[in-house]
């Protein structure tokens, strides 16, 4: 099975590289779209809703994109050339009642599709509409059965048992779309990590990413927390490799965090790959600073996409964010800009010399 994750997908996209050296914009890749707020679960740990980290300050649960405007969003992002389009939280985006209209608009406009889902409505036509157009679909678990899956994300039932089945059912569609789980590893479900991954290639899943909780932005707590368990973790995770095949795969981001989260970079290049759609119409610097005044580009409320993002308003603001001064928190774009940083730092008298 071909790496689905990798620090190194920059190199295909130059244009961004030279952006950056020339203090000019140009079309992100990949645009995140958070079409609404409203969530039919709640997960204890969801960062938009959990007070210990400092995600979705300014969230508003009842926002949600107007149709009108993702249509209108939707047509700048095939004009502009964007390569791939995200749908995720903020709140459950498979519920967003046009999502399936917008996956095919999208597709054959020449995008490519994927949504992060908690998989609840991974059924009927939103399932039909991925398995026909979309390139993966990622859904995040944490439970083990009924009883634990429940009691992380308040909700009542037999929604774990309904959730393997529409796995088992999307994995059984004539498909292309890769079907992958986020398993967020915490001190209820430690011991438990081989046996649910076993579950899920039973059922066809491709592949299981394994992350640590993230309790809090004080990354001592979160290393605290996990140094717990962590032995288990690593004995379980080193079993559950064992899992991998050609269909199968474990991914594995269960780590220590670094000491601190502070960066020592003043520009963010990653800013000019993947920029964020929020649910009220606003435009962010990335998901881990959405619904947050210091992650604010813009509002498109009263103005096209396509308008703001090549706006000198929004140049400004690209090249002003400093991530030493502004990013003191988690980052998923942090490894991935040291390596793009190391890359433009080269002297291009010397880059020939390889």
């Amino acid at each position: 099975m071909s790496r689905l994750y990798s620090d190194l997908k920059f190199l295909d996209y130059p244009k961004q590289i030279e952006a950056w050296r020339n203090h000019s914009v140009t079309a992100p890749v990949h645009v995140r779209i958070k079409p609404m707020n409203h969530c039919n679960h709640s997960c204890w740990y969801c960062a938009y809703r959990y007070d210990d980290v400092s995600l979705g300050e300014d969230i508003d649960l009842e926002d949600q994109i107007p149709k009108e405007k993702m249509d209108e969003i939707i047509e700048d992002i095939i004009d502009m050339g964007v390569k791939a389009v995200t749908f995720s939280g903020g709140g459950e985006p498979t519920i967003y009642k046009p999502l399936p209209e917008c996956v095919e608009k999208l597709t054959a406009g020449g995008v490519r599709v994927a949504t992060l889902t908690n998989g609840s409505n991974l059924q009927g036509r939103v399932a039909e509409v991925f398995a026909a157009h979309g390139t993966w679909v990622r859904v995040s678990m944490d439970g083990w059965n009924n009883e634990s899956y429940a009691a992380a994300r308040s909700i009542k039932g037999d929604a774990f048992d309904k959730l393997m089945r529409n796995m088992r059912n999307f994995a059984a569609l004539d498909s292309d779309c890769v079907l992958g789980v986020s398993f967020i590893i915490d001190n209820k479900n430690y011991e438990h990590i081989y046996d649910i991954c076993s579950r899920l290639k039973d059922i066809g899943v491709n592949h299981v990413k394994l992350s640590g909780v993230i309790i809090s932005d004080e990354v001592l707590d979160t290393n605290r927390y996990h140094d717990e368990i962590r032995p288990t973790v690593e004995s379980e995770i080193e079993r559950t490799l064992a899992l991998d095949d050609d269909g199968f795969s474990i991914v594995n981001h269960y780590h220590a965090f670094s000491e601190r989260f502070e960066k020592d970079y003043t520009i963010c290049p990653f800013l000019q790959y993947l920029t964020v759609i929020g649910a009220d119409s606003k435009v962010y610097t990335c998901q881990d600073k959405a619904y947050t005044k210091s992650g604010m580009l813009g509002s498109i409320e009263e103005r096209r996409f396509k308008d703001f993002w090549f706006s000198e308003e929004n140049r400004k603001s690209l090249y002003a964010l400093n991530p030493s001064v502004s990013c003191g928190h988690h980052c998923v774009a942090h490894s991935k800009n040291l390596t793009i940083l190391d890359h433009m730092n080269v002297d291009q008298k010397h880059g020939c010399f390889v």
